[in-house]
């Protein structure tokens, strides 16, 4: 840490919250979620609209009652506690930056609210717009600063006094990406010199990626895993996580037995599979655009590959390489990412083979399968990828 940082040294504390529920009249927000947040993580709430990180978010600040459960943080009970008196930093999205005041007198406002001497202010609120990378920023107006550098102020303002705790509620959300991406190297460059414990709420899982070292993953009310990223990524334990985490393509069918292990059962197509469900039961294979190869209908498959036929509908340019979506003889698609210097040489149009090695799909329980067992000569029920489903 830098000599003009070194007054900030907040250290985390840990937040675990037990069996914590909030009832509305005519709905459930979050349902009975624990979670434990160790002193110094990055943890990320994730998750669509409406699943609960925001309302949890909002329960660890204070600003909504839990119905029931309990909320600890650094060992204290929390219930009970007014937001100003929960050692928290509050970082939103639209700022909320005094605008008839200077950048350094936004900082100090929480100081002064904390009655902290002058020159004490003046020495903290300095420390901050540095560990900001706002230094000689602190004369200005917001309105003479960009929509970034407004936001880096906020987080000055929300780490100057050093809380145990600082919560995000999508403070990315109003920015274009090439500013996001910015942003979000200093936010986790920020993380890693004052040492609170961040959580971090986003929709964005590309965001919630690049900054975590944890992750938990909501849906309707209900944390679905909490994770690494990487673990949440290459092993998630249901569809909606392997789906909503990322591209994906999933292969829905039924397991039936396979000499000593299992196989997918899909139309006329047998697949392996890496993993055993129930025999009889509604499955699916999820592989990651990443790891599919695309190849000529003449050319052979490796003896530890799956094979779907499939033909090419789209080519999509990414600069580093392309993406193609793949249609199955039922018209849904698959997705495969190719590497610039790995190209296979297909173009729009052609009849292909996609393939996989087995242990790149994961096989998972389909609870969302209300059809019959298929039977030879049915089409092959393929899942439509994240981005087509709007995910």
């Amino acid at each position: 840490m830098s000599a003009e940082t070194s007054l900030i040294k907040a250290r985390g504390a840990r937040i675990e919250l037990a069996q914590v529920r909030k009832e509305y009249a005519d709905s459930v927000a979050v349902d009975d979620i624990s979670l434990v947040i160790e002193p110094g993580e990055f943890m990320t709430l994730l998750g669509p609209s409406g699943s609960g990180k925001t309302t949890t978010l909002n329960i660890v600040a204070g600003f909504t009652a839990a119905t029931s459960g309990t909320l600890t943080i650094g060992g204290k009970q929390m219930q009970d506690l007014p937001p100003h008196r929960r050692d928290i930093g509050m970082v939103f999205q639209h700022y909320a930056l005094f605008p008839h005041m200077t950048v350094a007198e936004n900082v100090a406002f929480p100081l002064k609210q904390r009655k902290v001497p002058k020159a004490r202010r003046t020495e903290m609120v300095e420390a901050a717009l540095g560990t900001v990378r706002l230094g000689g920023y602190g004369h200005r107006r917001p309105s003479e600063l960009s929509g970034g550098q407004q936001q880096r102020v906020a987080l000055a303002r929300a780490v100057v006094y050093e809380p145990s705790v600082l919560l995000m509620d999508e403070p990315l959300g109003a920015l274009d990406k090439k500013l996001r991406e910015s942003l979000q190297l200093e936010i986790k460059r920020v993380h890693q010199e004052v040492g609170s414990t961040f959580v971090f709420v986003t929709h964005d899982q590309e965001e919630a990626l690049a900054l975590s070292d944890r992750i938990a993953v909501f849906d309707d009310g209900a944390i679905q895993q909490v994770g690494t990223a990487s673990e949440l990524y290459e092993k998630p334990r249901s569809l909606f996580v392997a789906e909503f985490l990322g591209e994906s393509s999933t292969v829905r069918g039924r397991v039936e037995p396979d000499g000593d292990g299992s196989c997918l059962r899909i139309g006329d197509h047998t697949l392996r599979v890496a993993g055993r469900t129930a025999a009889g039961g509604a499955a699916a294979i999820v592989v990651r655009p990443e790891h599919m190869r695309v190849q000529p209908t003449t050319a052979p498959i490796d003896p530890g590959a799956n094979a779907l036929p499939a033909r090419v509908t789209q080519e999509i340019y990414l600069g580093s390489g392309r993406k193609l979506e793949l249609a199955l003889p039922d018209g849904t698609v698959l997705l495969a990412r190719e590497q610039a210097d790995r190209l296979s040489g297909v173009r729009r149009g052609d009849e292909v083979t996609v393939v996989w090695n087995v242990e790149r799909g994961v096989l998972l329980d389909d609870t969302s399968d209300t059809t019959p067992p298929p039977t030879s000569g049915d089409r092959i029920p393929v899942a439509a990828s994240a981005e087509e489903s709007g995910r």
